[in-house]
């Protein structure tokens, strides 16, 4: 069925911005950053799958499931989307992870918790 790809990956989008926008992670945080960061990632792998296509290392297999629509040989319509798909799952996950290593180094930095009980090596 053609177009059931791009249509999968259009949901998979769909789902990624839903949960950027919850969590505030890419987009929702800071948008013209983001979209800077997007269009570079989007123009590094585009020129990586066509000096890809032209070393012979990708290429368009027999699918039922693209559009056929070509964005340039062997890079169908849907490898854009692909990509966008991977850049925003890629810098959400950043985005999520971020914090979490920021509060265990703040943690680390500032010494054991005030509740804890001090340890003296030596003593009875």
């Amino acid at each position: 069925m053609p177009g059931l790809y791009l249509v999968g990956l259009l949901i998979a989008i769909a789902g990624i911005a839903v949960l950027d926008a919850r969590y505030r992670l890419f987009f929702w945080r800071a948008p013209v950053r983001a979209a800077v960061v997007m269009v570079i990632g989007l123009v590094f792998f585009l020129v990586w799958d066509v000096v890809g296509v032209h070393l012979g290392i990708f290429f368009i297999g027999t699918n039922g499931l693209l559009t056929g629509v070509l964005l340039a040989p062997d890079v169908p319509l849907e490898e854009l989307f692909f990509l966008v798909l991977l850049c925003w799952t890629t810098m959400d996950l950043f985005g999520a992870v971020r914090p979490v290593v920021e509060r265990l180094r703040a943690r680390s930095v500032d010494g054991p918790e005030q509740n804890e009980p001090e340890h003296h090596e030596g003593r009875a």
